[in-house]
């Protein structure tokens, strides 16, 4: 008998093992929460795939997600970056990321790390749904909501709620997997 999986990754290998292997499973190291971060960001407009397939781009490109290096870039940076096509060349979202990176410090420094204020929305658990097709998965809840707003209000850009709603999955704190996948957790 076949292994289910969600509908969404069939699609190609690269979203079978990113499925299998990461979205859904529960992020607390704040490096990797802000590699996430940056790459929902990214995806705004676009297919999670296409940025998916340049993650090793944004990994070279944004010093392997490591905040400290990346709030320090400049405006010679942004230049050049906007002419790498290992990334998604967009100008507005190369800076958002180096301002989004300055915004996460912020709050890693007044929370103590990221995780802590970003897993507080939860109540530092996991939010499980049964969904049971993809209609049954929203594109924002009122949770995704509510961490954009106070999110933008710190003032990061481009993580509006359904990014939001993105990252949450993407970092396990909720988990949407569909009823029977191989990767719900029980």
């Amino acid at each position: 008998m076949a292994e289910l999986r969600c509908d969404w990754c069939l699609s190609s290998p690269e979203y079978i093992a990113y499925h299998d292997n990461e979205w859904g499973k529960p992020v607390t190291d704040d490096q990797t929460l802000f590699e996430f971060i940056v790459l929902e960001s990214a995806q705004a407009g676009l297919s999670w795939i296409t940025i998916l397939r340049k993650r090793e781009g944004y990994r070279n490109a944004f010093h392997q997600f490591a905040p400290t290096k990346v709030a320090s870039m400049t405006a010679d940076d942004i230049d050049r970056l906007s002419q790498d096509p290992s990334i998604v060349r967009h100008r507005g979202k190369i800076a958002a990321t180096i301002s989004n990176a300055q915004c996460f410090l912020r709050i890693a420094e007044e929370f103590g790390s990221f995780a802590n204020y970003y897993w507080a929305f939860s109540d530092n658990k996991v939010i499980t749904n049964q969904p049971k097709t993809l209609a049954d998965v929203p594109a924002v809840t009122p949770l995704a909501e509510t961490i954009s707003k106070d999110m933008k209000k710190r003032g990061f850009k481009f993580f509006g709620p359904t990014i939001c709603y993105a990252f949450m999955q993407a970092t396990g704190m909720v988990d949407d997997h569909l009823v029977g996948c191989v990767a719900k957790e029980t």
